[in-house]
């Protein structure tokens, strides 16, 4: 049996689906699980857990500072070190001792500063119509398979002239934590198919 460490998952999406399929898997996270399994749940900093044995370790560390959504901040988060700090825990990941690792991240500078990603997903791929593109770095891992490919979903268009999926632009209305976090989940079809593609390579 497999043991799995789903880091930086508060929402517990990718942990519920591997345990579904009988996977050992663990949700960390600073926060305390939004998911309903705290049994499965380390609510502690996961930087020591990276010094444990795992099969696979699969990543959604913070964005914040490292999205190019936010590009007008960088500068900014240049000079005070915030943004070292989210390329420095990005890279706990990519650096880890295990053989089988995916970091997931939004489009941001670690393509340029570490290396561009293995591939490029969207929800709309997985049978969420919602347009979010995401990046997967991946160590011994095969690609994501689309599994129902759907509808984009509906966009804004903002008065720039610009247009963001609805999903998106209806959470802004959110105050600014509840926000990055419910950016943050994993869309249920790429949670599925993370624990039905990867997980069968532990169990």
């Amino acid at each position: 049996m497999g043991k799995v460490l789903i880091a930086c998952e508060e929402s517990q999406r990718v942990t519920i689906e591997m345990r579904a399929l009988g996977i050992e898997a663990y949700s960390c996270d600073i926060l305390p699980c939004s998911g309903g399994h705290p049994e499965w749940h380390l609510q502690q900093d996961v930087t020591p857990l990276l010094g444990e044995v795992w099969d696979m370790i699969i990543a959604f560390p913070p964005c914040t500072h490292l999205a190019v959504s936010g590009a007008a901040w960088f500068e900014r988060k240049r000079l005070d070190g915030r943004q070292q700090q989210g390329i420095d825990f990005f890279l706990l990941f990519a650096n880890a001792n295990c053989d089988k690792i995916a970091i997931e991240n939004p489009v941001g500078i670690m393509s340029s500063l570490w290396r561009k990603p293995d591939q490029y997903i969207q929800p709309y791929e997985f049978g969420d119509p919602v347009t979010k593109k995401t990046c997967l770095w991946l160590k011994n891992l095969p690609l994501l398979v689309s599994t129902n490919i759907v509808d984009r979903g509906e966009r804004i268009k903002l008065p720039s002239g610009k247009t963001m999926s609805k999903w998106f632009a209806e959470t802004s209305n959110l105050p600014h934590s509840e926000r990055s976090r419910a950016r943050s989940k994993t869309f249920p079809g790429i949670a599925k198919a993370m624990a039905e593609q990867w997980g069968v390579l532990v169990k």
